[in-house]
């Protein structure tokens, strides 16, 4: 008998949120879930089990599919280009609560969490994390492996570029239409919590309403 078999990059807290929804997904459509470690300490989680990635390409599956359910994003790539150069197929995982609506283009290895919202004509990169009640709007243009924590709103009109992390409740200020976007430069943090009102450049750190770089202590 031939084996579908997907795996769920990490086993931490997010991996074992989203393990549920995944399996709502997935089992109707004839797949065995695992979760994937490089180097696991047991051999179960919650019941499900936990392999090795080793472990999971020498499985005798005519199919491998997979998604990285790990919050930094440096590694999520790294582990993510490891299987897809392996032969496994990244998959985008959609809670049944979440919403998804018209013309909008999601890449692949995306997790889009329960009660998470992504409304029109928006464009979403590969592997984005799309957490509990994250809402992003109409036309924003989120790039790769970026990852949105719970609540965040990420208002209309806002281009987030790759690496970028955005903090639980933090608010990004709408664009303005015809080429006036917010932008969130690559690998820039937004804090819990910040509302940001302008342009955030690439590589920093903004806190605070409205947000602002962070001042870290001198030595």
């Amino acid at each position: 008998m031939s084996l579908r078999l997907f795996g769920l990059y990490g086993a931490g807290g997010f991996a074992r949120e989203v393990m549920p929804f995944a399996r709502q997904q997935l089992l109707a459509e004839g797949w065995q879930l695992v979760f994937l470690e490089t180097c696991p300490a047991a051999t179960e989680v919650n019941g499900v089990p936990l392999l090795s990635e080793d472990a999971f390409f020498a499985a005798p599956a005519h199919e491998r599919g997979f998604a990285v359910a790990i919050a930094d994003s440096r590694a999520r790539e790294t582990l993510a280009l490891r299987c897809e150069a392996r032969g496994a197929r990244p998959m985008t995982l959609q809670a049944p609560s979440a919403l998804v609506y018209d013309a909008d283009r999601i890449g692949p290895g995306a997790i889009i969490c329960p009660y998470a919202s992504i409304t029109a004509n928006v464009t979403v990169g590969r592997h984005f994390h799309a957490n509990f009640y994250s809402y992003t709007a109409h036309d924003c243009v989120i790039g790769d492996w970026v990852t949105f924590a719970p609540r965040v709103n990420c208002l209309g009109n806002v281009t987030v570029h790759e690496h970028a992390y955005i903090g639980t409740a933090a608010m990004i200020r709408q664009g303005i239409p015809r080429g006036r976007p917010t932008v969130v430069g690559a690998g820039a943090v937004v804090g819990m919590g910040a509302v940001v009102t302008r342009d955030v450049p690439a590589g920093v750190t903004v806190v605070g309403n409205p947000a602002r770089l962070l001042q870290r202590p001198s030595k």
